[in-house]
């Protein structure tokens, strides 16, 4: 009754679809257009020779911007990007964005339209009705900071990110089902791994899983439970599971949040988001700008440091030459590892035969190397080093074709072709390709059936010309990069490569500082460093840092990169933090029992004390690791006794005067540890192999007859090889039919290659496969997802 009465007193209307900006404070008597205009006309010249086409592209943007009602927009994001720019946070943009003029003078985006042939419509026309995204990506160990600085400015009540909503997937679906039903979970495991993997960019539902896996539909069809399953399965199947942040969004209004959107406390956090999702806040007006962390950009970010540091020189990454040698002969060289976009043996191989000399090869890598497009990588290879080869469809073509050697690359290319050829404008284009993206069959023929229709009115092109137009852009148009967004990230690619190809010591060290905590890339990336004669030196008590540092340059030596006290497992980052400290305040530690005396905290215990001689941080004190070992409770006792002498005398009547301790730190002999041991705790403790590799001395016997695993990035797609190495980790699996199969990574003083061990060769070979073993494999290479792995058909112990 009560509830009654509330809702017929509420009277709320909400209005919807009316864009709402943060409030700025503007010059009197001027809009936010005519400063839009003033700002970049006076920053333009700064950055181009203004003449009257420029001022034309500029006029005709500005123009749509105020028309569309979205200068504030714009000048906001600028600001943010500026304060980014002017506190060495390093930025991007993503998106078509960087299509546009306006914002390129703002300096909101960094590459500049008329040099790319970017067009601004593909991001903003007269005819689009949502909004502009412009797409902001941040270093993303400074992303937060750029969260605080907008939520200072603007107000704590108007500054939230975005929820977003996790939905049942098929298999999710199917295993909380099956528990809620209280079925066995190995029964409901079993189901659920009959369900397909999605094509790419698409979900798989159970509905499409039961047309495509004849096994599911005979269960489905034969077994009650199955199908009791999979029908309440599918009910269930995209309802909200659980919340959490939308990775970029977040959302600045006029006035308090709670105007526009109910807010909440992120799950476990204390961090504020809306309750509303990405569409939700946007029907209820609230514009979306996007905050993204980057890692590669952190990368780029801590190498400018360090070049600063080490050599006085202060690069400007978005000043450096885009003709630079040696960044140019390091990429044809296949010297990828760590830069940006560039890596992974497919493009690693692609590049190798490409010899990349301009931006331009670059930025089509980037949009090449996709589902689609990726079949014209050896047409555009072959045009670049044979000119003549290059050919247009058509001679209209060729002013938005000239950069991508004559081939449709981008998705522009489709919507420029669309627009000249079959006489579409923006508005028709736009359509064109979210109907191509959606791959709707029925909608595809109606736009195959506009598109001929308009290429033989319009274009006047002949039915041969239209049909191979036409097989050109239907299997591209739904995975293409637009080109502004190829342009940002080729731009991003170049300035990584640059910085790697000339700053190789001061590069890595940053590489490896932003991917410290990650165990699988540290050695990979550690494994480059040896390959360019940039040694990793291993942790040491008295120069690690608490992260990788580059050392030795100081006094003009040779520059080295040193292991962090903190990348050492199980040492904890509080104790790492109170070695380097105790150390950076008060000097050097003269010997151990000068260590132990110095670092009393509860964390320097058996197991982080353990580590710090296992891994070899202790090995300068002049001891061998296997004594050490023996003694570890010598050295704990030691420690604790020296603090409860310590403490004693704090707390009498003779604190404050100097006393000779008693203690005395005795280290009884034992045997050394053998150079296996050593290894293998190197291994289990860093990740990675550093006084030597168990299998250094067998490469160099097999080498005649074995292809070293890095020689196999870039390789064709199939090719048979022998290869042989430690096998790092062994991961056994059971196939839908029962059998057992075998993923194993191995490892050689090279690099590192997964084997796939299917179940025919695993059942004459399976007592090979074991953790920490040598092997010689015979197989056939094969490249999945841009990585080469290995089919297993014979195996040697």
């Amino acid at each position: 009754e009560n509830t009654v009465k509330i809702a017929e007193r509420v009277n709320l209307k909400l209005e919807l679809n009316k864009w709402l900006f943060p409030h700025l404070d503007l010059p009197p008597n001027k809009n936010s257009s005519e400063v839009l205009r003033e700002m970049v006309y006076e920053k333009l010249p700064l950055l181009i020779e203004v003449n009257d086409a420029v001022r034309v592209r500029v006029d005709y943007e500005l123009g749509v911007i105020a028309q569309k009602g979205y200068s504030t927009y714009f000048i906001v994001v600028a600001d943010y990007v500026h304060y980014a720019r002017t506190h060495g946070i390093v930025e991007t943009t993503r998106g078509s964005g960087a299509g546009s003029i306006v914002a390129y003078a703002m300096g909101i985006t960094t590459v500049n339209p008329l040099y790319f042939k970017l067009p601004f419509e593909r991001f903003l026309n007269p005819f689009r009705p949502s909004p502009p995204d412009i797409d902001a990506d941040f270093a993303d160990d400074r992303r937060d900071d750029m969260i605080a600085y907008v939520t200072q400015k603007y107000g704590a009540d108007k500054v939230a990110q975005i929820i977003t909503f996790g939905t049942m997937q098929a298999k999710g679906a199917i295993r909380d089902v099956g528990r809620a039903l209280g079925y066995p979970y190995s029964f409901c495991d079993q189901v659920s791994k009959l369900i397909p993997m999605g094509a790419q960019g698409t979900q798989m539902t159970i509905a499409k899983a039961k047309d495509l896996e004849v096994e599911l539909m005979n269960l489905y069809q034969k077994n009650p439970q199955v199908q009791r399953l999979l029908d309440l399965a599918q009910k269930v199947e995209g309802c909200a599971r659980h919340t959490s942040m939308h990775a970029a969004g977040v959302v600045i209004s006029p006035t308090p949040l709670v105007d526009f959107t109910p807010i909440q406390y992120e799950t476990g956090g204390e961090k504020i988001t809306t309750q509303y999702e990405m569409h939700a806040v946007e029907s209820a007006g609230l514009l979306k700008f996007d905050f993204l962390g980057i890692r590669n950009l952190s990368i780029l970010g801590r190498a400018v440091e360090i070049i600063e540091k080490t050599t006085g020189t202060k690069i400007d990454i978005f000043s450096i030459p885009w003709d630079d040698k040696k960044t140019y002969e390091m990429l044809a060289r296949g010297e990828t590892n760590s830069v940006f976009q560039l890596s992974g043996s497919g493009m690693t191989r692609y590049l190798k035969e490409l010899k990349p000399s301009t931006i331009f090869d670059i930025t089509a890598m980037v949009a090449l190397f996709r589902p689609g497009p990726m079949e014209q990588i050896p047409e555009y290879i072959k045009r670049k080093h044979h000119p003549e080869t290059v050919e247009y469809l058509d001679k209209r073509m060729e002013d938005y074709l000239d950069q991508s050697l004559g081939l449709i690359v981008y998705q522009d290319d489709v919507l420029l072709t669309s627009i000249h050829l079959a006489g579409y404008n923006w508005e028709e284009a736009d359509k064109f390709r979210k109907a191509m993206g959606k791959k709707i069959p029925e909608e595809m023929a109606k736009q195959k059936e506009k598109f001929v229709k308009g290429c033989r009115t319009f274009g006047k092109l002949p039915e041969a010309k239209i049909h191979k137009l036409w097989e050109m852009i239907e299997p591209f148009a739904a995975y293409g990069f637009n080109k502004a967004h190829a342009a940002s990230y080729g731009v991003v690619a170049y300035q990584t490569a640059y910085l790697k190809a000339n700053y190789p010591v001061q590069y890595m060290t940053a590489a490896l500082i932003a991917e410290s905590g990650d165990m699988d890339k540290v050695p990979e990336i550690i494994r480059e460093c040896e390959r360019m004669g940039v040694k990793v030196l291993p942790p040491d008590i008295n120069e690690s840092m608490k992260t990788f540092a580059m050392v030795g340059w100081e006094n003009g030596g040779s520059a080295h990169i040193r292991f962090g006290l903190s990348g050492v497992k199980n040492l904890g980052d509080h104790i790492a933090e109170a070695i380097y400290r105790e150390r950076k305040t008060n000097g050097v530690y003269k010997n151990l029992e000068d260590l132990l005396k110095r670092v009393q905290d509860r964390d320097l215990n058996k197991k982080s004390v353990e580590s710090l001689i296992k891994c070899g941080a202790m090995d300068s004190f002049g001891y061998d690791r296997g004594v050490l070992l023996s003694n570890i409770d010598n050295l704990l006792f030691f420690s604790k006794n020296f603090g409860e002498q310590k403490n004693s005398v704090q707390n009498s009547l003779f604190a404050g005067t100097k006393i000779d301790f008693i203690s005395k730190l005795n280290i009884v002999p034992a045997p050394p540890a053998a150079l296996d041991e050593k290894l293998i705790w190197e291994k289990e403790l860093l990740g990675l192999y550093i006084t030597a590799h168990p299998f250094a001395t067998f490469q160099e016997i097999l080498s005649g007859c074995l292809t070293p695993i890095n020689e196999l990035q870039g390789t064709a797609r199939s090719e048979w090889v022998i290869v042989a190495g430690i096998m790092d980790s062994v991961k056994k699996k059971i196939t839908r039919r029962g059998q057992q199969m075998s993923f194993v990574n191995l490892e050689d003083t090279t690099d590192k290659l997964e084997l796939l061990v299917f179940p025919k060769v695993y059942e004459v070979t399976k007592d090979i496969w074991v953790e920490g073993q040598m092997v010689i494999v015979v197989g056939k290479t094969s490249e999945e997802e841009g990585d080469n792995k290995l089919f297993v058909e014979k195996a040697y112990a």
